[in-house]
This record gives C-alpha cells, structure tokens and sequence, in this order.
C-alpha cells in the first residue's frame, strides 16, 4: 500500500511539472530568474581594497565607504535577500495561479477522479507538485545571485541562502490561499488578487503597537490585532531573514509558527470542499 501511494503521489507530481512545462510556466519562471541573475551580474560592483576599504556601487550609487568589507557585504546580502524574497513571493503567485482552477476544467476533472486515488491524494499531490515547480525556481534565482556576490566579493556567507527556505516556507502557506480560492471559485483572477492583497496588507498589519496607540476603542484595537495574528505573517518572515542574514538571529519564531498553522487551516478548509463537491 505505501508504494502504491508513493507511485501515485509521483504521478500527480510529474503530472504537474508537464503541465508547467506545456503553458511555458516553468520556462517563463527560469527566463526571469535568468534576468534577475543577469541583472545583478551586470548592475553591481562591490571592490574590496586591502582588506580595509569596501565600496558598494548599485544603479549607479555608490555606499559605504572605508568600512569592514564583510559588514558590507553582509548588509547588501541583506538587502538583496529581501527583494529576493519579496519578488519571488509575487513571481510564484503569478505562475502557480492558474495550475489549480485548470484541474478543475470540465473533462479533466472527471478523468482525474476515475482514477484510483482519493480526492484528498490528488488535491495534496497537485499542491506538492506546485511547491517543487516554484522551490526550484526560487533556489536557482537565490543560489545564482549568491554565487555572483561570491565571486565579487571572494565573502561566502552561507546565510544568505537562508532566503531559498523562507520564501518557499511562505510559499507554500500562500499557496494553500490560491488552493482553497480554486476550489471555491475556479478564478484564476482571484487566486491571483487575495494572495497579492495579503501581501500588501501584511506591512500595515505588522504594525501592531502603533495602532494599539492610534485607535481610539478597544474593539477595534482588538480587530486589527485578531487580523494580524489571523493572516500570513509575510513582513514579518521577510524581516526574520533579513536579520538572518546580517547575522542579528531571531528574536521569537511565533511568526513561523502562527503563519504555519494559518497554512495548515486553509489547506484543510481546501481538502474538505473539494471533498464536498460534485464535478
């Protein structure tokens, strides 16, 4: 039984790789990344003098100045590990939001149900296959960018690669949002839309002890609280990896751990209306 389940999951997830490959997502995702890589091959120069002197020149700027050279590096990893983060959440959104309504589409669905494996081992098995397309996506574009700064820099800061498995973490968390949109609404349009608008809220949300200062009345200081600790923790995982790369450490894992349990939900909320529905 253990096999059987393993050759099924295998299938579903290779099955996802075709269609990746077939509507160009997987080539359009490698081709940006490659830009991206390009990107910062070309546009910055880091020149370390003596040991002593570091000099940081991006979009034609030029920073930091006679200070140490591994400090330096270090904050542009940083920086860069954070847009990384930042521009690979919202590349793989976009890529992976139609892979789950196009399940959906009458004709396959019915043909994906005659087979003999449950409606929860497909709907995971999709779901995983998603994660592994996108995964590979994001530790070619962090790894490549982190072996350029290498050979600038001849500085090998194992940390920065920390971004591969905070951006896939949330990911994944971001994902079940577009599984359980798929499954109730088949749009692709909204799959897209409430991921991004979580994104863009969680900045603002984060902002818990200003607000708890700013509003006037307790239920509503107590509604912004309840949607913070209630959606994914997205500003909050970006800052934890900058600090990781600069070497700060993390003050508490509660972000992780909260928006963990978010995904969890939202994933099962996803399996159960599947479950429920008639195609």
């Amino acid at each position: 039984m253990p096999n059987s389940i393993f050759i099924a999951t295998q299938a579903i997830v290779v099955d996802t790789f075709r269609e990746a490959f077939a509507r160009k997502i997987f080539w359009g995702l490698f081709a940006l990344s490659t830009l991206m890589i390009a990107f910062f091959l070309f546009i910055l120069k880091i020149d370390i003098v003596q040991g002593a002197t570091a000099t940081i020149t991006l979009f034609g700027a030029q920073t930091g100045a006679n200070v140490d050279p591994g400090q330096v590096v270090r904050k542009t990893q940083a920086g860069i590990a954070t847009f990384l983060y930042t521009w690979g959440m919202f590349l793989a959104v976009f890529a992976s939001a139609g892979l789950i309504p196009s399940v959906l589409e009458p004709g396959r669905i019915e043909l994906l149900l005659s087979k003999p494996v449950s409606r929860t081992h497909l709907l995971l098995g999709r779901y995983l296959g998603n994660v592994l397309v996108v995964g590979g996506n994001i530790a070619y574009l962090v790894i490549g960018i982190w072996t350029i700064l290498g050979l600038k820099t001849g500085i090998w800061t194992m940390e920065f690669l920390i971004a591969i498995f905070t951006t896939m973490f949330l990911f994944a968390v971001l994902l079940s949002v577009v599984v359980l949109i798929g499954v109730l609404f088949e749009s692709t349009a909204l799959a897209v839309m409430i991921p991004t608008g979580l994104m863009l809220i969680s900045p603002i949300l984060a902002q818990v002890e200003t607000m708890d200062r700013l509003l006037s009345s307790e239920w509503s200081r107590a509604l912004w609280r309840t949607l913070y600790h209630c959606l994914p923790k997205v500003y909050d995982i970006g800052k934890m990896t900058m600090d990781l790369v600069m070497g700060a450490g993390v003050q508490s894992f509660t972000p992780v751990l909260t928006t963990a349990a978010v995904g969890a939900a939202v994933l099962s909320l996803a399996i159960h209306f599947f479950g429920r529905r008639d195609f």
